[in-house]
């Protein structure tokens, strides 16, 4: 059975990466986003918002240049961690 490739080894970097993130419907939450963004891709973004069809939650999209895999975890991990997100795509 041959081996599922990782991210690492399908990613050439720098890349272009968008990042889903799924939340409540806060409006901090696009903010939040960013912010944590920020701390580890430092740049100008303007996200991208979308309700759910019920309107609970927003998706907020955000494109990075990511320039390691371990930046690219480590902002899944933070991105995750945020209280009123539900699921990082």
């Amino acid at each position: 059975m041959q081996e599922q490739p990782k991210l690492k080894d399908l990613l050439e970097f720098p890349c272009q990466l968008t990042y889903k993130v799924m939340g409540y419907a806060k409006p901090e939450l696009p903010d939040l986003v960013v912010s944590v963004i920020q701390k580890h891709a430092p740049g100008d973004y303007s996200p991208t918002v979308k309700p759910s069809g019920k309107g609970t939650y927003h998706s907020v999209s955000i494109t990075i240049t990511a320039t390691s895999i371990e930046q690219v975890e480590t902002l899944y991990k933070e991105l995750g961690d945020i209280e009123i997100v539900r699921m990082v795509l």
